[in-house]
C-alpha cells in the first residue's frame, strides 16, 4: 500500500532555512537536496518531498492545501487575507526567526514621536500639501489596522517592491515606512526612527500545517516528531 505524500514547504534561502533544516537535522530527518533545485527528500521516507519556496509562497500553499506543512514568518500570515489565516494552523512557535514589524519616520519629522503626534501631522501635511502623508510598506494591511486602531487616519500607503527604508531616503517617496526590522541598524542607517508606540507586531518563525491535511495520518506524525 502506498503511502500518501506529504509536502513541505521551507524558505529557500537565508537564515530561515538554515534554522529549519537543523530542525529536521536534529530529529534524525535530514534533508538532501542538489543545491541547483527547489525540491529535496528525507532519507528513508519516500512519501515526503521538501520543496524550497519564497516565505510568502509557503503560506499561499499551505492555505490551498498544496503543502501539507510549513516553516514560515508570523508577519507573513497575519499579513494575509482572513480566508489564508482561517486556512493554516499554527503548530508551534519556533525558537528563531525573530524580528518586529515597526513604524518608522523620517528624522526631519522632529515633533513626530508617537502616533498621537502622527495624526496631527497628517491632518497638517493634507491641508499643506494638498495630499496624503505617504508610508512604503510590504505590510499595508497589518500597518492600516495598527493605524486606525489608533485613530490615524490621513494617509496613503505605497506598497513597497524591494528595499522598503529606501523609500523614505535621501530620495524620497514616502514619508514614513512600515517594516521588519530586528535590529534597527538598517533604519538608522537610513535615518529613520522608530515612533515610540511603533511596534506593530512581534513576528517569528512558525511551523504551520494546512487545515486542508487534518486528515492525513502522516502529517500527524511528522509534526509531533519536530515540534
Amino acid at each position: 500500500m502506498n503511502k500518501e505524500i506529504i509536502n513541505i514547504g521551507i524558505v529557500s534561502k537565508g537564515r530561515l532555512k538554515e534554522e529549519s533544516e537543523k530542525i529536521f537535522k536534529k530529529k534524525k530527518l535530514k534533508i538532501y537536496y542538489n543545491k541547483r533545485e527547489l525540491l529535496g527528500r528525507i532519507k528513508d521516507r519516500k512519501n515526503i518531498r521538501v520543496l524550497f519556496l519564497h516565505a510568502r509562497e509557503i503560506i499561499e500553499q499551505i492555505a490551498i492545501g498544496k503543502l501539507d506543512i510549513g516553516i514560515s514568518g508570523l508577519d507573513l500570515l497575519k499579513e494575509s487575507e482572513i480566508n489564508i489565516q482561517k486556512s493554516i494552523k499554527i503548530e508551534k512557535k519556533l525558537n528563531f526567526g525573530f524580528a518586529n514589524l515597526v513604524l518608522a519616520v523620517r528624522e526631519e519629522f522632529i515633533d513626530v514621536f508617537t502616533t498621537l503626534d502622527l495624526d496631527e501631522v497628517a491632518d497638517e501635511f493634507r491641508k499643506k500639501n494638498k495630499r496624503l502623508i505617504r508610508i512604503g510598506s510590504k505590510y499595508p494591511n497589518l500597518t492600516r489596522q495598527y493605524l486606525y486602531s489608533r485613530g490615524v487616519t490621513n494617509f496613503y500607503i505605497a506598497k513597497s517592491r524591494g528595499a522598503t527604508e529606501s523609500m523614505a531616503g535621501d530620495i524620497s517617496t514616502s514619508e514614513l515606512i512600515s517594516d521588519i526590522t530586528s535590529s534597527g541598524q538598517t533604519l538608522k542607517a537610513n535615518k529613520l526612527r522608530v515612533l515610540n508606540d511603533g511596534e506593530i507586531l512581534k513576528s517569528q518563525a512558525c511551523l504551520m500545517r494546512s487545515r486542508l491535511s487534518t486528515k492525513k495520518k502522516g502529517v500527524n506524525k511528522i509534526i509531533k516528531l519536530i515540534s
